[in-house]
């Protein structure tokens, strides 16, 4: 039965959260307190540097979240136009708790081996069945904790 299923869907790049003005006010104090207190140790490039992360921080604040689009094809996974074919996917885990089920899949990249993936409610079977139909072993596994951490500062 390998690859004999073609499954697409869209999903939003990551989960678009409101943030009011309190919070691009705190970021702008922390920036320029930490710019400042910086400034006056004579550290002029961390200076320098904490402005130009707090200005991108602000900028991916506002950006509003790409439709990414996924594809499982008898190659492998697609996301946007990058292909993670099956023998190179170590394994996969379908999670289901939680606000929206999620598709996390170890990859042999060295940066960031562990891909997430939002998927719909109705087709969380059938991507499993996907997957273990082309060898790929199932694993239990959670977000980074680097996600985690950008979650809980409201990214």
């Amino acid at each position: 039965m390998q690859g004999e299923t073609k499954l697409e869907w869209r999903a939003l790049e990551y989960e678009e959260k409101e943030r009011g003005n309190d919070w691009f006010w705190a970021l702008g104090v922390i920036v320029v307190a930490s710019s400042i207190t910086s400034f006056i140790y004579k550290n002029y490039f961390f200076s320098l540097f904490l402005i130009i992360g707090g200005f991108l921080l602000a900028l991916f604040a506002v950006k509003k979240p790409d439709l990414v689009f996924y594809e499982m094809n008898k190659k492998g996974l697609k996301i946007r136009n990058r292909l993670f074919p099956y023998e190179n996917i170590k394994s996969f885990w379908v999670k289901k708790e939680g606000m929206q089920p999620t598709l996390f899949i170890k990859s042999e990249r060295l940066f960031m081996s562990i891909i997430s993936m939002p998927l719909g409610e109705d087709i969380t079977e059938e991507v499993k069945n996907i997957m273990l139909s082309n060898n790929v072993p199932e694993e239990e596994m959670k977000e980074h904790v680097s996600e985690k951490i950008m979650d809980s500062l409201g990214f």
